[in-house]
């Protein structure tokens, strides 16, 4: 039996960098995180944070005569970064499965979807066609999907958005992985459906122990599954704990833009969507200080110099985050500005 103290994928100080005409992309800048069984981490940020990144690079799916990559990610102990191709290619699926943003795109279009899932176990496990078809079938009826011994022939164009997300999360867990890494599963399906996914998704967890590490910009999606959330700014994680802590207790300026940018059925509706000032910073030309600085309207001469991601309160530790104010200031910033822009209103005057 799985021990639930001992994280089932431990990421060490991941780093990714692409070698590119404009200069070196640092993707992913030294991330650390770990997931645990039945746990569901949340990764999100901004489109060009690092989060699919760091998902692929865990696959073995962003390695290239122009890619390095540095540091530790370990699976049952095994370092999935210095793995060679033919053993990853034994994990992927079968121990370390991903769900893609656009199942369209992921899915073969000329052939049948109960093909393709049959073609995975094949390769996996030691069944015969018929008996990988009847585990296809049986896993298409799990997931939720109507009239399975008739959809298992369907081409994926013949297939709801809906119902080829489901054929996808089917496929993933085809060979019963530890591991989903859940990359946007409902970008683009209407929220009825979303609803849907999610709770299959939280289902298969509770039911199987599964840790899934869910990629998403959506904090809605967040509040509603997450157990932990590690929230990426250019490549780095800026903030890290548990979805309570995240929602209740947000310290980073970047963490507050994010939740500032959701409107809120509470509260009188805005004349205009609050949002994060400026633009993400080129990930060819990071420089030693603050990368959220030339956003942040509480910047101040400590921002000179990246801080280190620790955590503001030394005596309730496991609240990580990446920002030179003192922990008081952090709160009294943030209350200034709980009129609904989390803390993008300028203060009068930033002090630690």
């Amino acid at each position: 039996m799985t021990d639930p103290a001992v994280p089932l994928l431990a990421v060490d100080d991941l780093r990714v960098r692409f070698r590119t005409e404009e200069g070196i992309v640092r993707a992913v800048d030294g991330v650390s995180l770990d997931l645990r069984a039945g746990e569901v981490l949340a990764i999100v940020g901004e489109s060009g944070s690092g989060k699919s990144v760091t998902a692929l690079t865990l696959m073995g799916l962003t390695r290239g005569p122009n890619t390095d990559i540095e540091g530790a990610a370990r699976l049952h102990g095994e370092d999935l970064v210095s793995a060679p191709d033919d053993r990853l290619r034994r994990i992927r699926g079968a121990e370390l499965a991903i769900v893609f943003q656009d199942p369209l795109s992921a899915l073969n279009p000329v052939q049948r979807v109960g093909k393709q899932i049959t073609e995975q176990i094949l390769v996996h496990e030691d069944l015969d066609r018929d008996q990988a078809r009847d585990r296809v079938l049986e896993l298409l009826k799990r997931v939720g999907i109507p009239q399975a011994e008739t959809r298992i022939d369907a081409f994926p164009h013949e297939l709801s958005g809906g119902m080829r997300q489901r054929v996808m999360i089917a496929m993933a867990l085809s060979c019963k992985p530890k591991v989903l890494i859940a990359d946007e599963p409902t970008t683009a399906l209407d929220v009825t459906i979303q609803a849907q996914i999610l709770d299959l998704i939280r289902g298969l967890k509770d039911q199987t122990g599964l840790g899934v590490i869910l990629v998403t910009h959506d904090l809605g999606v967040v509040a509603e599954l997450a157990d932990r959330v590690a929230v990426m700014y250019a490549g780095r994680i800026v903030e890290q704990g548990t979805v309570d802590e995240l929602f209740d207790d947000p310290r980073h300026p970047y963490t507050w833009g994010l939740l500032g940018s959701i409107t809120r059925v509470d509260r009188p509706r805005p004349a205009r969507l609050p949002s994060i000032g400026g633009s993400p910073p080129s990930l060819t030309a990071l420089g030693t200080a603050c990368t959220f600085a030339p956003r942040c309207p509480h910047r101040f001469e400590a921002c000179a110099t990246e801080p280190p991601l620790a955590d503001a309160d030394p005596e309730h530790p496991g609240h990580p985050d990446r920002c030179a104010l003192a922990l008081d200031a952090k709160r009294a910033l943030r209350v200034v500005a709980a009129d609904g822009s989390i803390g993008l209103a300028a203060p009068e005057e930033a002090t630690t």
